[in-house]
């Protein structure tokens, strides 16, 4: 029997494109198919999830389908795009490069590479899979011939972030300030120094006990320092937290304890946080950038402009505001339901069926 198999080329614990590619695999195999996980890095942490990439010439099959995440360069597409397996390529977006090159050359220069990863494999490509409208775009301009769009089933289940967090402050604590709340990758992009500007502005101005916990793991050690200090010169040691990479469940008792979601990112193909924070209620605030605007529908707050007093007076206005955070919240919920993310993995999974079924997969 033909296998789906998945590549990436590092699944990282608690990683949005490595949740996803479990999710996958396991959604698979629930349709009766062999199916494993190729990398090229093994980590400790998914080394029981995870085969060297290496072992699989030895275990192809005949009509196997092989499905590629794609999100930054790796040796693995071009290796793909010269064997004969039917190809799929889920793609996650590519960082601009020159949002990453004043900050760290390396990754801005991978992020070309990964631009020509994926006109490479247009050609090569059965059906190219996207997490968004604005994604797919990506995908036409650079040659793919069948697209789609699923959403990625990268979410944690709001019955993790029920389990995870008490919204509750810990006996003892008292906390007058409102909690501002950033999770994602500490990169360029995401611009995290607009939001460090505009708590200053709110703790300036409004309401001085503000805080701002930022939940991440660094992308590029410069970037990272220079939030630090800037947030130092501001004033703001102790007011900024920065939690770097954490569990499920702290993200979890992050969402539960916040009042605002705040996205500043200069660009977004998705945006995983986002739906998160609808799922649990939680307001947000997000420059409308990227595929921004698609993912949140009518949900969300948006800003045009990054300027700190602008972007410091909509967060303050929304949270004195308990009939539009209600709202806003309904809203949320409603686009959760359309978006209906507890399908997302088994759509996919059914349009792979379809390619083997089809004879799509034999070499």
């Amino acid at each position: 029997m033909s296998g789906i198999h998945h590549f990436v080329p590092v699944v990282h614990g608690g990683d949005a494109v490595g949740r996803h590619t479990l999710r996958l695999r396991d959604a698979t195999r629930d349709r009766g198919f062999e199916s494993n996980i190729y990398v090229d890095v093994v980590e400790d942490e998914t080394k029981a999830d995870t085969i060297p990439v290496v072992e699989y010439a030895a275990t192809a099959g005949r009509g196997d389908v092989a499905v590629y995440q794609f999100a930054t360069a790796s040796y693995m597409a071009p290796w793909l795009a010269g064997r004969g397996e039917t190809l799929v390529v889920n793609y996650h977006n590519i960082t601009p490069p020159d949002l990453l090159a004043p900050w760290d050359n390396h990754l801005a220069l991978g992020q070309l590479r990964a631009q020509g990863d994926l006109r490479l494999l247009a050609p090569r490509t059965a059906l190219a899979v996207s997490d968004s409208a604005y994604n797919q775009a990506h995908l036409v301009e650079a040659g793919f011939a069948v697209t789609a769009v699923i959403p990625p089933s990268a979410a944690l289940g709001t019955d993790v972030i029920a389990a995870g967090g008490n919204p509750q402050a810990p006996a003892g604590e008292v906390h007058r300030g409102a909690r501002w709340l950033a999770v994602g990758r500490v990169a360029p992009n995401k611009a995290l120094e607009d939001t460090i500007a505009a708590l200053a502005v709110t703790r300036a101005h409004d309401d001085p006990e503000a805080t701002l916990l930022i939940i991440g793991k660094p992308a590029t050690t410069l970037y990272d320092q220079a939030l630090h200090r800037y947030a130092d010169e501001l004033g703001l040691h102790g007011a900024v937290t920065f939690a770097g990479h954490a569990s499920d469940a702290t993200v979890a008792a992050a969402y539960a304890r916040a009042d605002v979601l705040v996205i500043t990112s200069e660009h977004e193909g998705f945006c995983v946080p986002a739906v998160e924070a609808m799922s649990v209620g939680l307001p947000v605030v997000a420059f409308g950038q990227g595929a921004l605007p698609e993912v949140l529908g009518g949900a969300g707050t948006f800003v045009s402009s990054k300027d700190p007093y602008a972007l410091s007076t909509t967060i303050n206005a929304l949270l004195a505001d308990a009939p539009r955070r209600a709202s806003m919240t309904q809203a949320g919920l409603r686009r959760m339901a359309s978006l209906d993310l507890a399908s997302a993995a088994e759509r996919f999974v059914t349009m792979l069926v379809a390619l083997v079924e089809s004879g799509g997969g034999t070499r």
